[in-house]
């Protein structure tokens, strides 16, 4: 077993992996597990969605499983599938790959196949850059890149994406409409396509206006923007937008840096802040209190995120 694999194995005691993380909270850093799937190119993981790295171990192939899905195996308790990230990024490796990472997604537990694990580097999420216009067949499975020292790049994979196709789209349900006499806007964030999407669909069934945007720093922007011209019309900023809606692992900006900016700024009193994200562990729901995250939502459930935005929507 390597060092990495020892550090994830041993790493037992929730309150030293929440103190370890919280510390990350509006640092606007994020740790990412380099990893390859033996192509030579380089590929990233939140270091917080990995549970464990260990050896693939025996993978049992079920009927009827989704393209790229090898099959299920047994983990501590767990039984869970096991996804081959090469066969999603249209890879064909000669040889099957024995490192699995085990992570955990909207509260599910799932395995990646990877050829190795390196190590874990921290950076800045300023110097992660979005992916639009990128131009490789890769692209639509590559949410963000980073760069290394030494000038590697890095590919920071859209899971969500690539839960997505091996699972197909979740089915938004029904969703009651917002019953007001005012119109009600939520304004978001999100970096995935696949979650804006699914964000715009329940607000649609809620019968509430939205404004997206693609990362912290947009959003910021954007948000000021509107503060200022409220300011000047000499009218609460709360008229125009009544919930702010904002992911964890954003580029440029990440969404506790986001949720900092907003509980600073006395224009936004009385605008709640609610953290949607993948990240859905004990761990980073403190991490989103230590910044003042009003409430903490795990993708994707439709009607835990409707039923969470119904009594804010006022």
């Amino acid at each position: 077993m390597n060092d990495l694999e020892q550090r994830f194995n041993n790493d037992d005691d929730l309150m030293e992996q929440i103190d370890a993380r919280t510390q990350l909270a509006g640092s606007n850093k994020m740790e990412i597990l380099l990893f390859s799937l033996g192509s030579g190119e380089k590929f990233g993981i939140n270091v917080f969605k990995v549970k464990e790295v260990c050896a693939a171990g025996k993978i049992t192939r079920t009927p009827n499983m989704p393209n790229g899905v090898d099959g299920i195996v047994s983990l501590r308790g767990h039984v869970m599938p096991v996804l081959n990230l090469a066969n999603f990024m249209g890879m064909h490796p000669t040889e099957r790959h024995q490192t699995m990472m085990v992570a955990e997604y909207n509260t599910h537990i799932l395995g990646f196949l990877v050829h190795d694990v390196d190590r874990i580097i921290r950076v800045d999420w300023e110097k992660v850059r979005a992916t639009e216009g990128m131009l490789s067949d890769k692209a639509a499975l590559i949410t963000a890149i980073t760069e290394l020292p030494d000038g590697t790049l890095i590919s920071i994979l859209d899971v969500e994406q690539i839960l997505e196709n091996a699972f197909g789209e979740g089915v938004v349900g029904n969703v009651e409409r917002v019953e007001s006499e005012h119109e009600l806007c939520v304004f978001f964030a999100d970096d995935s396509m696949v979650a804006r999407r699914k964000i715009a669909e329940v607000l649609d069934k809620m019968g509430v206006k939205q404004i997206q945007t693609t990362n912290g720093n947009e959003a910021w922007e954007r948000l000021k923007s509107m503060a200022d011209n409220a300011q000047n019309a000499g009218v609460p900023l709360h008229n125009q937008i009544q919930v702010i809606l904002t992911d964890a692992e954003m580029p440029e900006m990440d969404g506790y840096v986001l949720t900092q900016h907003i509980k600073t700024d006395r224009r936004f009193d009385g605008i709640p802040v609610v953290m949607h994200s993948s990240l859905s562990s004990d761990a980073n729901r403190a991490m989103g209190r230590n910044v003042g995250v009003d409430y903490y939502v795990p993708k994707f459930d439709s009607i835990i995120l409707s039923s969470t935005l119904r009594p804010l929507l006022t």
